[in-house]
């Protein structure tokens, strides 16, 4: 608008003045002139737009009142009365108005703009003409005159800093709305906003402004509402300069960019529809500080409670994922952070988040890992439906991470969704069955080896499975129900932790215990050990080590400490008594001064393991009650998830467990009635379950609760009878271990059991057995001798020596147990009675150990068909083989029988481990690994792991890895902990099962060819795979002690044939071969040895000093091949046989044909072909390990190829006058085999062997039917021309297996007659039970004891032990049994050569036994 030229007042200049109204001058006092200005505001605010004379007359006035000397008065009221008569003169002659000079209405303007500053006081007296001057103002809209200054910017920012500095809490809505109309007119109807005016409004979305002054961010909110159309391009065009352009000077809010946007987006996201693009051009800038800032701030609006922008602006939402996979670590933290706001805000984007969350849930970076798992958990927290089971997946991962912090975090978090949601079901079933697998996955990491894992599941178990807190009853029925839904690891888990609890509450009291006896250095040495064996129970050993022993001082000072702890630690001790011994044993540790106490916290960490805050006397009430209710159909079962069965099977199951840890809590009449209740029931596994109960807790029924006895011991009677195997051996253990006449009582099941013996009945037949083999074991001295005529006349020649069923012919390595044959299973028990007893005995006076040992060693030899009458199965055959394995396993722990088991006998046993059944090599690895982790086992059994290098199935030779690293570690910790143990470290040191190794890999029977190379490989394999454990570390220069080891081993001779040259070659070749593999593995191994091996005599014969063995037994050739490989055709193995991935071994591949995956039950699968061979040779090797021991048993392919079917045929015409057998017969030859030379046996190595025909089984012809197979008579020319022809492998067994090893023999006429009287004279000679006694011969003794103090060891001759020490002999028995005298020389078997035939037939099936 164009401003009119100054208007002139009437009367010649003249000022007219209202009536009434007296000039104003400056003449006059202030207060007068705030008299005369009232009079005059009130004329004006009378006069409106329309009174033109009216206007006229008071131009000269409204001229005047703009002058200096208004607007520059000093006087505030003066001041604000003229403001208010200037704005009414800007309404009375809008639109004009009655000022033309720019600057005047500049000073007019910036007058009024100071006056608006009375608003900030509500209480003053003049706060009405304040709002009047406002409210007038915002009216009129009066500023937008001002759009025609040149410097209207200037006063429209004056105006708005001050209406946006005066407004407060006291204002009314009136206020506020008057300022709005103000400024809003200003920006709505301007030509636009400079940046100085927005950052006058920007500048109160600040943080830090906007604390100051919550009013004025919610009228610069309002505001920026009201013009979001006019002041979009301006706000757009600021952050293009500062995010884009980098123009950081151009505001001073540049600085505060980002926050503006947070703000701008939660005011109005239609203030920054053109800014958007621009923060995805600055999610992709170099700066990795600038990235996280605008991280940051795309966090905050993608994660706001209502925030559309993740579905509005997609590419800026992929943009913003693609920073979880930032470079930059806090960026990536920082988007995992915004994750749980999102999953809360918006779950529609859960599925987006889902694989991101993924990635950084495996990031390298702890703290990212951690906050994932935060993430997760917060929003399950808040609700289970906002995470999906993949995300809760992520958090189950994390619960194995590496760091601890992580996993804590994991751990904990899905402990406490299980408490809300399982245990509270705040959100109903359907959410408690989501997380169902939380209790099993938490319970499953008890597993692991770290002590804080282990501790932290006992206190989440305590807090929030079974929150220790509940009432008993409550607190049973949470545990009650929760045993009945846990998985089988689950299960074995919190019975370990129960068991772990209690071993450490024994700990306790014996150190207890020992605070009882008088000071000694002794006491102290006990005291000291019991100290260290609870310290490694606690986290952080070096430092539980030390507060252990301040501790033990306190308890030494401080008697009432120790009464607490003793109370604490009683069987009678009440989970209320505990809390209140904690509380008063942590009160008296507590130092009020010392703000943190880690030796408190080391305190209760001991006092939380040890307390009994789950299980008391009332407690098990409450679970017995629970279980009788489960009984009688009145429980709750079905609306927890189990059934009554499940629920009562179960309950037993629990308080078997609880009946170890807590016996004392058991014994009530009602707990015992209960039991008996359930001894009645059907359900064999109830009954069994509460025999072994009252075993464990009945010692006191017999004095105090005569009625329980009386009802109780016929029930026991019953069981051992005519009861379930299981439930037989618990009732004889039960009436053992309760009764006082025991023996009467044991004698009235002996007596008419041994009578009833009938093998024609062998389905009554096996729980006789059980209990006559326990009766025998526990009462040795009563039962011993009747239990001798048993074993001979029943037991050997009438069960184990008769074939009477015919077995099925299905093919199958393995059936379920329901399907083995009852007689099988009888003969099962039979060999573990034949154990018992002789356990029982614990000497070998009869020479009964000699024979049982033979009878096994037979059944191993003849595949488990003892009888060679081919009518058992071959799934049964497997049984027998894993019952006489384990037998002589079982045998090897008592000193006295490991004295007289042969190395020919070891080496047997040793090679079950390599059956061609895989449930056979899996269960019998369990059994021995388990006897040797609780040093039952002497050293030397050890070394039967390192033949698993040779099998198949990756995951058993990562079992059998496994098994070793922790024997290994048992051992070593052993004797760290034992300082007795350094006197007998041969028996100890893992390092000492090098020799054993050494010897049986010697005489392993695919060792036939010594300067083969892939025999040779498969030695390297079997060595690194125990060595690689055992070099792990160079502790104690233990490499060198190891090569000095084997130097030693070549200068002996094998003392198991030491004149068979054949034999010491292999066993030198061995050595050099583990001399090759140390050699390469450690640069260590050639400095001194820091002390002289000792070897064992029974294994190695020490030589004259003058023999020096200095031979190279290793080509170069040879060296360099073993070294670097070469190329050859990989082998075809059946669906199990899985590739090695382990570096060094050989590469097994398996060929997927139909045949692999047919049905195949028979022995006459369809050959493959060598094309065809070769064509599946590529083809994908990975197979699942459960499908595999599903399929490896059932099907026997055979592999040919042309030249071998010819070969083959060639070979196959049966000599006039051999005898049809379906199999090659395999056991002690007949006598005219027997007294055959023994030059065969050392021609080649593998005509019969030397012991190579041990333990593999060998391929039937090709084309002959297996059914109907024929002796073949082979020339040794036809054997040497077999060479290079294919071989028959089947599914499990073993390859590489040449063809000069698939020797025959052809049976003699008649041998089938004699067959059961040789075999009967071979197991029971020694005792007398026959007239046909074994020759024996000079050439099989081995040198003893007495060999080795004649000739004691010299530093220029290697050291040789005096004889194999047991384990057993260094720590003391928990029978108390008595183990022979140092000094008596080990009753060492003297084998003929005949008998060395017999044990080292050639097998006649590709596989090891």
């Amino acid at each position: 608008m164009e401003f009119p030229q100054q208007q002139k007042p009437a009367g010649d200049g003249k000022i007219v003045y209202p009536p009434g109204v007296k000039e104003i001058t400056d003449k006059i006092s202030n207060d007068e002139v705030v008299k005369r200005l009232k009079m005059v505001v009130k004329t004006y605010m009378d006069m409106d737009q329309d009174s033109e004379e009216e206007k006229q007359q008071y131009l000269g006035l409204a001229l005047h009142l703009a002058s200096e000397f208004f607007l520059r008065n000093p006087n505030k009221d003066v001041r604000l009365l003229v403001a208010c008569c200037l704005a009414d003169i800007f309404r009375i002659y809008a639109p004009e108005a009655p000022y033309t000079s720019h600057d005047k209405l500049k000073d007019i303007f910036l007058f009024i703009t100071r006056q608006l500053k009375g608003l900030e006081d509500t209480k003053s007296p003049q706060f009405n003409r304040y709002f009047y001057l406002l409210e007038n103002l915002a009216w009129v809209k009066s500023y937008n005159i001002c759009f025609e200054l040149e410097d209207c910017n200037e006063i429209f920012i004056q105006l708005f800093k001050t209406l946006f500095s005066v407004i407060n809490n006291s204002h009314n809505q009136k206020v506020q709305m008057h300022m709005m109309d103000l400024m809003s007119s200003i920006i709505m109807e301007g030509d636009g906003v400079t940046q100085e005016l927005l950052d006058t409004i920007l500048i109160n979305l600040i943080p830090a402004h906007k604390n100051l002054n919550k009013q004025a961010y919610d009228l610069a909110k309002t505001l920026l509402k009201r013009t979001v159309q006019t002041i979009e391009t301006c706000i757009a065009n600021f952050f293009n300069q500062v995010l884009v352009m980098g123009k950081s000077s151009v505001s001073d809010l540049s600085e505060h960019v980002f926050d503006l946007i947070q703000e701008l987006f939660a005011i109005d996201p239609m203030l920054l529809t053109s800014v958007m693009p621009q923060l995805e051009f600055k999610l992709k800038s170099n700066d990795g500080e600038e990235r996280l800032a605008v991280v940051r701030l795309l966090a905050k609006l993608f994660g706001a409670k209502d925030s559309e922008l993740a579905s509005q602006n997609r590419p800026l939402w992929q943009c913003f994922l693609g920073r979880f996979n930032d470079i930059h670590v806090p960026v990536r933290l920082e988007c995992v952070k915004f994750a749980s706001h999102c999953l809360m805000n918006h779950p529609d984007l859960a599925r987006d988040l889902t694989e991101y969350l993924k990635v950084r849930s495996h990031d390298p970076e702890e703290a990212i890992r951690h906050d994932v798992i935060v993430t997760i958990i917060n929003a399950g927290k808040k609700d289970l439906n906002l995470v999906n089971d993949q995300l809760l997946g992520f958090v189950r991962e994390r619960t194995l991470d590496k760091r601890w912090r992580v996993r804590k975090e994991a751990m904990m978090g899905l402990a406490q969704l299980y408490k809300k949601y399982c245990l509270h079901h705040e959100a109903g079933k359907e959410s408690a069955l989501k997380i169902s697998w939380i209790k099993d996955k938490l319970l499953h990491i008890y597993y692991q080896n770290s002590i804080d894992d282990k501790l932290l599941v006992e206190k989440i178990f305590a807090q929030y499975m079974v929150p220790h807190s509940l009432d008993t009853e409550e607190k049973m029925k949470c545990l009650y129900y929760l045993y009945a839904c846990l998985d089988t690891n689950a299960v074995k888990a919190l019975n370990e932790m129960w068991k772990c609890q209690n071993m450490l509450r024994g700990l306790v009291k014996e150190l207890l215990d020992l605070h009882k006896l008088p000071v000694s250095e002794a006491n102290n040495t006990a005291m000291f050990g019991k100290l260290m064996s609870i310290a490694k129970n606690l986290p952080d050993a070096g430092k539980a080590q030390d507060f252990m022993k301040k501790f033990n001082q306190v308890l030494g000072e401080d008697e009432k400490l120790r009464i607490q702890l003793e109370m604490l630690i009683s069987p009678t001790c009440s989970c209320k008594q505990a809390e209140i011994c904690v509380r008063e044993i942590t009160r008296k540790l507590t130092f009020p001064k010392q703000p943190t106490n880690p030796f408190l916290e080391m305190v209760k960490f001991l006092l939380e393991r040890i307390a009994p805050v789950h299980i008391d006397s009332e407690a098990i009430s409450a679970l017995v009650k629970l279980l009788n209710k489960s009984i009688e159909g009145t429980a709750d079962d079905d609306e927890e998830g189990v059934t009554p069965d499940t629920a009562i099977r179960s309950g037993l199951e629990l308080l078997k467990v609880l009946s170890f840890t807590h016996p004392t809590a058991f014994h009530s009449a009602e707990t015992y009635e209960s039991l008996l209740q359930c001894l009645k029931m059907e359900d064999d596994k109830v009954a069994e379950a509460a025999i072994q109960i009252f075993r464990n807790t009945g010692q006191k029924i017999e004095t105090e609760l005569q009625q329980i006895r009386s009802t109780l011991i016929p029930i026991l009677h019953q069981k051992a009878k005519r009861g379930t195997p299981h439930q037989a051996k618990q009732a004889v253990h039960c009436i053992h271990a309760i009764f006082n006449n025991k023996e009467v009582q044991l004698a009235q099941i002996f007596e008419p059991l041994s009578r009833s013996l009938n093998a024609d009945v062998p389905e009554q037949l096996i729980t006789p057995l059980v209990s006559l083999g326990h009766i025998s074991m526990l009462a040795p001295d009563q039962f011993a001798s009747p239990m001798k005529s048993i074993v001979a006349n029943f037991i050997v020649k009438d069960l184990l020596m008769n074939d009477r069923s015919v077995g099925n012919k299905n093919g199958k390595l393995w059936t379920t147990d329901e399907e083995v044959s009852p007689e099988v299973l009888a003969k099962v028990q039979a060999i573990k009675l034949l154990v018992r007893w002789l356990l029982g005995m614990k000497n070998n006076q009869s020479k009964s150990a000699n024979s049982t040992l033979r009878l096994l060693s037979a059944m191993l030899v003849s595949e488990g068909d003892l009888t060679e009458q081919k009518k058992i199965s071959k799934s049964d055959m497997s049984r027998l083989r894993l019952a006489a394995g384990g037998a002589i396993m079982k045998l090897a722990q008592e000193p006295c029988y490991h004295d007289i088991i042969t190395p020919e006998q070891f080496q047997l046993c040793g090679l079950v481990i390599n059956d061609e059944c895989y449930q056979v090599r899996q269960i019998f690895a369990q059994k021995l690994h388990l006897a040797l982790v609780k040093l039952l086992l002497p050293l030397e059994y050890l070394a039967v792991f390192a033949l698993c290098a040779k099998d198949p199935v990756k995951e058993r030779r990562a079992h059998a890895r496994q098994c070793l690293l922790k024997n290994i570690s048992v051992r070593r910790e052993y004797i760290k902990q034992n300082p007795l143990a350094q006197e007998k470290l041969v028996s100890l040191l893992p390092e000492y099962v090098v020799p054993f190794m050494i010897h049986l890999l010697a005489h392993d029977p695919d060792f036939t060819k010594p300067q083969e190379y892939e025999q040779l490989k498969d030695i390297k394999e079997c060595l690194w795979f125990m060595l690689e454990v055992l070099m792990t570390k160079n502790e104690n220069n233990s490499h060198a002690f190891l090569r000095k080891m084997v130097e030693n081993i070549k200068q002996t001779k094998d003392a198991q044939c030491p004149d068979d040259a054949k034999a010491n070659e292999k066993l030198y070749i061995v050595c050099d071969v583990a001399l090759f593999v140390i050699a390469n593995k450690s640069t260590a191994c050639h400095l001194d040895s820091p002390k002289d091996p000792i070897l064992p005599s029974k294994f190695f014969l020490v030589q004259d000093k003058d023999f020096k063995n200095d031979k190279e037994y290793l080509t170069t050739e040879m060296r360099q091949m073993l070294l670097t490989g070469k190329p050859k055709p990989a082998p075809v193995l059946g669906a199990v046989n899985k590739p090695l991935t382990v570096p060094g071994r050989r590469i097994f591949t398996k060929t997927t044909t139909a045949s692999d995956t047919a049905s195949n039950t028979s022995t006459n699968s369809s050959p493959l072909s060598s094309s065809t061979i070769n064509k599946n040779s590529n083809s994908n090797t990975a197979t699942e390990s459960a499908e595999s021991r599903t399929q490896e048993n059932n099907e026997n392919p055979v592999i040919k190829n042309d030249e071998g079917k010819k070969e083959a045929s060639q070979n196959a015409t049966p000599d006039a006058g051999t005898e049809a057998s379906p199999v090659k017969r395999r056991g002690r030859p007949p006598k005219t085999a027997a007294a055959a030379p023994v030059v065969a046996e050392k021609e080649g190595g593998a005509a019969t062997g030397g012991g190579a025909g041990r333990g593999r089984k060998r391929a039937a012809d090709p084309n002959s039917n297996p059914a109907e197979s024929i002796n073949i008579k082979m020339s040794k020319q036809q054997q040497q021309n077999d060479e290079g022809t294919k071989r028959q492998i089947d599914l499990q067994r073993w390859p590489f297996v040449s063809r000069e090893q698939e020797t025959v023999r052809r049976r003699e006429h008649g041998e089938e007659a004699g067959r059961a009287l040789m075999m009967v004279a071979l197991l029971l000679g020694s005792e007398g039970d026959t007239d046909i006694e074994l020759e024996s011969s000079p050439e099989g003794v081995i040198c003893g004891r007495k060999d080795s103090e004649r000739c004691p060891p010299r530093k220029d001759r290697p050291a040789v032990q005096p004889g194999p020490t047991h384990i057993a002999r260094e720590i003391p028995s928990p029978q108390g049994g008595e183990f022979p005298p140092a000094g008596r020389k080990s009753p060492l078997v003297e084998t003929s050569k005949a008998e060395l035939a017999v044990k080292r037939k050639p097998l006649k099936v590709n596989s090891r036994l």
